[in-house]
C-alpha cells in the first residue's frame, strides 16, 4: 500500500502544470491546474485578498484565501450553473436600470447581451 505524507510547500508549487492570474482589484484569482495523486487533474481556483492593518510603522499586510476544487467530473454542472448565476446577474441588472460593466475582451462576449457563453464540451 502506498503511503502518503503532507507535500511541503515547495512540493505543492511543483504540481502546478499550468497557471493564470486574474488581478482584479484588491483580489487576485488564480487558477491552477493540479494532478491528483492518481494523475488526474483538476482545477483549483484560489482567491486571494490583500489585507492592510494598522497605520504608519505598525503597518501589517496579510493575504487572505480562499481556495475552490473543481474535479473533471464537475467541469460540466459548474460552467451550467456560473453561465446561468452570471445571466440572472445582467439580467437582473439590466431590469434595473443598471449599466453593465465593459467585457475586458469584447470578443469574448457573443451573445450582445452582456453575458458571457461559454462553449465548452467535455
Amino acid at each position: 500500500m502506498e503511503e502518503f505524507r503532507k507535500k511541503t510547500a515547495d512540493e505543492i508549487e511543483k504540481d502546478v502544470i499550468f497557471s493564470h492570474a486574474i488581478k482584479a482589484g484588491k483580489r487576485i484569482y488564480y487558477m491552477d491546474v493540479r494532478k491528483t495523486r492518481k494523475e488526474e487533474m483538476y482545477l483549483s481556483i484560489t482567491e486571494s485578498k490583500k489585507i492592510v492593518s494598522g497605520e504608519g510603522e505598525d503597518q501589517q499586510v496579510s493575504f487572505e484565501k480562499h481556495k475552490i476544487f473543481l474535479y473533471r467530473e464537475d467541469f460540466s454542472n459548474f460552467i451550467d450553473g456560473l453561465t446561468k448565476t452570471i445571466k440572472f446577474i445582467h439580467e437582473a441588472e439590466k431590469a434595473a436600470g443598471i449599466p453593465s460593466e465593459p467585457a475586458a475582451d469584447a470578443s469574448a462576449d457573443n451573445t450582445g447581451d452582456g453575458a458571457s457563453d461559454f462553449k465548452i464540451e467535455f
